[in-house]
């Protein structure tokens, strides 16, 4: 049923019970997953960083933990039995929804697995919903996950 499967993930407890979530259900259909990141450079575009440094530096930090989170999820698929591999987003101005539609169709996913932090008010408001870009613009089925408890 599903071969292709894509996961944005960021590091956060709900992409990491997305990716568990995947893993399994790979295993289970014997499917591919690509893991994907998309850089939130938005301070590299202000051009300040309160700390001091510049702002170049803030995008080679971003880059490099978004480059370990990947390395990381592609390892515990592997580990799993799976064929994995990632892809970076780190084009100025990418949008999470926008990028993992792309993502999705350069794979030719056949799903989206991607968690959620069910954030609800002005939390959600202020800080957006990804999870809600990616179910709008996804170019095949989401499957929208939710830690256990939350």
């Amino acid at each position: 049923m599903f071969k292709h499967i894509l996961i944005p993930v960021d590091g956060s407890e709900p992409s990491n019970h997305a990716l568990r979530t995947a893993i399994s259900l790979a295993r289970e259909v014997g499917a591919r997953i690509r893991l994907v990141h998309v850089v939130d450079n938005t301070a590299f575009l202000t051009g300040y960083d309160p700390s001091g440094g510049s702002s170049g530096q803030m995008f080679t930090a971003l880059r490099e933990s978004a480059l370990q989170i990947l390395q990381e999820g592609v390892a515990a698929a592997q580990a799993a039995g799976l064929q994995a591999d990632h892809v970076l987003v780190d084009r100025i101005g990418s949008r999470l929804g926008d990028s993992v539609a792309e993502a999705a169709a350069g794979f030719g996913a056949d799903l989206i697995v991607v968690g959620t932090h069910g954030r609800s008010g002005p939390s959600r408001l202020l800080l957006g919903s990804g999870a809600e870009q990616v179910i709008r613009l996804a170019p095949v089925p989401v499957l929208v996950t939710r830690e256990p408890g939350r």
